[in-house]
């Protein structure tokens, strides 16, 4: 089996409604993502998607994911597409760093050898661990009334664990924001308070110390160093993401003692193969962890969950869903789906999840 051919498209998905994250600090609107598709010349197809969360959360965009296909995407023709590990190494090669940019071929690879198979992805990842991954609601920045308000429709639709979007300049906002949320909160329900590295030390401690909060906070502040201090001097739990782009920098975290629990997400990390190894050293240290993708329609979405369900319950916290969060449902009836709070994987070999070719149109790039 060999490669022979790599489409890319770019699609515009806009959300259902305006997201504010990091206190406010940024809005999104629409998300823009990119689809590969490897075509082998035994007929197969593997699928991947990356899509970062609009340009200004991490230091990577839409744009740059396309612009790096133009040196990546001829390394892995005629090569052998069940060969995952060297064909990473390959493309670290070609091209340092980046890890967003290699995502989505990462994706579409392990989906060809799940098909070649036979097999889910999740029987590839360690095998499934229990029959469904738990859901988490992501909840935007707003009042205390507003958030308090969008976490009952939550409650609604089965969550039982919440992602809070606070942070800001003024911590009598947040702390009122924190305190509305915990009044509110039900005995059985698990929030995580998602700073996304809008506090600088300081305010972080402030907030921190000022609330009796059962859950989580979240990336209070832009880096490793800056997290580790806030540890130090707090008592709640602490759970990183956005400063964690390399292994080495999970590696970084645990020696700090900086948290207790980190965000996989294969876009940001490189794709499905780097994000198992750093799932397979949270195990190792005995992190927990939220295991889902920066963004994108349900073909990311479950690809990231396969990972999920594979990996054991005592590190496992609940998984974020992007695609719920979109105007449109491209691949409507496929994929992981929230189920009163719970999503079940598909049984289909590879990935499970096909887009429409109707609805792609016409590629933006061919490589063969």
């Amino acid at each position: 089996m060999k490669i022979s051919r790599v489409a890319v498209w770019q699609k515009t998905l806009p959300l259902a409604k305006p997201y504010w994250l990091s206190g406010g600090r940024q809005k999104f609107e629409a998300l823009d993502t990119t689809f590969v598709r490897l075509e082998t010349d035994d007929g197969l197809s593997g699928w991947g998607e990356g899509c970062p969360w609009g340009h200004t959360y991490l230091p990577a965009f839409g744009g740059g994911i396309r612009a790096a296909m133009d040196i990546l995407a001829p390394t892995l023709l005629g090569r052998d597409p069940r060969h995952i590990e060297a064909l990473n190494r390959t493309m670290d090669v070609a091209l340092p760093g980046h890890f967003y940019a290699k995502a989505p071929l990462d994706m579409a690879l392990w989906d060809l050898l799940g098909q070649s198979a036979g097999l889910p992805l999740h029987a590839f990842f360690g095998g499934a661990e229990g029959e469904a991954v738990a859901l988490n609601s992501s909840i935007p920045t707003g009042t205390p009334e507003e958030m308090a308000a969008l976490i009952e429709a939550a409650r609604a639709a089965g969550y039982r664990t919440h992602s809070a979007k606070v942070g800001g300049t003024e911590p009598a906002q947040d702390i009122a924001r924190i305190e509305a949320i915990e009044a509110a909160r039900q005995a059985d329900e698990f929030v995580t308070y998602d700073v996304n590295r809008a506090w600088t030390p300081a305010l972080a401690v402030e907030v921190m110390n000022a609330v009796t909060a059962r859950g989580w906070f979240e990336q209070p502040c832009e880096t490793l160093d800056q997290c580790t201090q806030v540890r130090r001097l707090t008592r709640q739990p602490i759970m990183l993401d956005e400063c964690l782009q390399s292994f080495q920098d999970h590696l970084d975290a645990w020696k700090a003692g900086a948290c207790e629990g980190v965000k996989v997400k294969p876009n940001r990390v490189g794709g499905l193969t780097k994000a198992k190894r750093v799932r397979d050293f949270g195990i190792s240290v005995g992190w927990r962890m939220h295991i889902e993708d920066v963004g994108g329609t349900v073909l990311a979405d479950t690809a990231a969950l396969h990972l999920a369900l594979s990996t054991p319950v005592e590190n496992r916290l609940a998984s974020w869903l992007c695609h719920p969060h979109l105007a449109d449902d491209p691949m409507a009836g496929q994929g992981a789906r929230n189920e009163g709070g719970f999503a079940k994987l598909p049984d289909a070999p590879g990935v499970g999840v096909k887009p429409g070719l109707d609805w792609l149109g016409e590629p933006a790039a061919v490589y063969e």
